[in-house]
C-alpha cells in the first residue's frame, strides 16, 4: 500500500529522505511554497512532488508518506486557530517523544524536533509563532488525537491520486480538538506579536 501509484523515481526519491531531518530539508529546499488561494487545491503527496509546490496540509501528506516508507505510521495533525487559518502538520515519534514536520508560509511554523512529551507541550510550542498579519497571536486549540491517513484507504489515495483529496481537509474540521488556553479571559484576549519577532516570522515568506 505505501508504494501504490508512485513511480520507480518518485519511490527512490522518496525512500532517500530516510530521516526526519531529511525530509524537514526536503520540504523547506526543494517544496515551494503553494501561492494558490487559501482553500483552493488540497494535493495528494504525488502531485506535489510533481509539481514541487504544497501549502500546509499538502506538505504534510508528502511528508506522511515519506514517513511510511521509513516503517512509521502516517500520522497528521491539525492545529486551530481563531481569526486566521489552521495549520496541518505531519506526526512521529521518537524515544516516546513527538516530533513534527510541516510546510508554513511562516519560518516559525515549520519543523519540531522530537523533544516533547505531549500533543499539549508540542501545541504550545507553536504559541508565540503563530499570527496572522494583523499582529495576533491567533492559536486556540489542537486536535486530541493524530489522525492516521490509513483511515482513509482505500477510499481516498491521498498517497497518489491526480484529483484533489478534500476528505482529508474536511474530516480534519470535523474531528475534536481541545482549547490550547483555559476558557475565560486568557482565551478571549487579543495578544500581539513584537515587531522583531512578527518580521523573522516572514523570513522568506511567499507573497
Amino acid at each position: 500500500m505505501p508504494a501504490d501509484g508512485f513511480s520507480r523515481g518518485e519511490l527512490r526519491l522518496l525512500r532517500q529522505l530516510n530521516t526526519p531531518e531529511k525530509i524537514a530539508r526536503f520540504l523547506d529546499e526543494k517544496i515551494a511554497y503553494n501561492k494558490e488561494p487559501n482553500g483552493a487545491t488540497c494535493h495528494s503527496a504525488r502531485t506535489v512532488l510533481r509539481r514541487g509546490v504544497a501549502h500546509c496540509i499538502e506538505g504534510a501528506l508528502l511528508a506522511a508518506a515519506a514517513l511510511e516508507l521509513q516503517g512509521r505510521p502516517p500520522l497528521i495533525w491539525d492545529l486551530e486557530a481563531v481569526r486566521d487559518d489552521d495549520h496541518v502538520l505531519a506526526l512521529y515519534r521518537e524515544n516516546g517523544c513527538w516530533g513534527v514536520l510541516a510546510k508554513s508560509n511562516y519560518s516559525g511554523l515549520r519543523h519540531r524536533a522530537p523533544v516533547y512529551r505531549t500533543l499539549r507541550e508540542l501545541a504550545l510550542s507553536y504559541f508565540e509563532d503563530y499570527y496572522n498579519l494583523g499582529g495576533e497571536k491567533t492559536l486556540r486549540g489542537y486536535g486530541v488525537r493524530p489522525v492516521t491517513l490509513r483511515r482513509f484507504d482505500p477510499k481516498v489515495n491521498w498517497r497518489a491520486s491526480d484529483d484533489s483529496v478534500w476528505e482529508v481537509a474536511e474530516y480534519l474540521c470535523e474531528i475534536a480538538h481541545r482549547p490550547l488556553l483555559r476558557p475565560g479571559p486568557a482565551a478571549r484576549r487579543r495578544y500581539k506579536m513584537d515587531k522583531r519577532l512578527y518580521d523573522a516570522g516572514l523570513l522568506g515568506t511567499v507573497r
